[in-house]
């Protein structure tokens, strides 16, 4: 199982999927095996057979607070809004307390509102996220993104600078970025920050 989770992270997908599937030949209610497969399938963006081993988690240990928060994730790819909502939140309940320095449930969240014009949750989520975890470019930015979509630029600069800052090989952050100073009349803001998400934006995105 060790082996697996080390090619997995090191980009072998294949070659993990198949060191996980063997564990699981061996233990067919190895937990962090059925996660680690969900988690393969999600990056491979088989969301029904990583919904179904993600379900095999829960049913073995339904605190699996990781398993709840990538079954929302999948379940939102599949366009199955209430269970992803039902799963996020349910992430949201484990990680309150118990585990303060995952990020990923409110950040995720904040993501799924973002793309359906909830700003305000969105923006409340992100911060959280953000707070949770403000080593994170992802986070920053989807709190900058929140309050870009509120029409507060001033505020959403300093989150969108800070993104920028801890990831510079992040596009999506140079582009918002020139979007905004634009708002905000710094052309020549904006003018490096969008040659610079053009210069990204030549590269293969990276994994966030």
């Amino acid at each position: 199982m060790a082996l697996g989770q080390v090619l997995y992270l090191t980009g072998k997908e294949i070659e993990a999927e198949d060191s996980v599937k063997q564990a699981l030949s061996i233990d067919g209610k190895n937990v962090p095996a059925l996660y680690a497969l969900g988690r393969i399938y999600y990056q491979q963006k088989r969301f029904p057979e990583a919904v179904a081993q993600l379900q095999k988690t829960i049913g073995l240990d339904p605190k699996h607070y990781k398993a709840w928060d990538n079954l929302g994730v999948c379940y939102d790819a599949l366009n199955r809004d209430s269970d992803a909502l039902r799963s996020f939140f349910k992430a949201l309940d484990l990680v309150m307390k118990d585990h303060q320095d995952y990020d990923w449930a409110h950040a995720n969240l904040a993501d799924f509102f973002l793309r359906r014009n909830e700003y305000e949750k969105a923006f409340q989520l992100a911060a959280e996220a953000a707070r949770r975890n403000p080593g994170s470019a992802r986070n920053c930015f989807l709190t900058g993104k929140a309050l870009v979509k509120l029409e507060k630029f001033d505020l959403s600069l300093r989150w969108l600078e800070r993104a920028a800052e801890l990831d510079p090989t992040y596009p999506e952050a140079f582009y918002l970025l020139a979007q905004t100073y634009r708002k905000m009349d710094r052309s020549e803001d904006s003018a490096r920050a969008l040659a610079r998400f053009r210069e990204l934006s030549k590269s293969p995105p990276a994994r966030r």
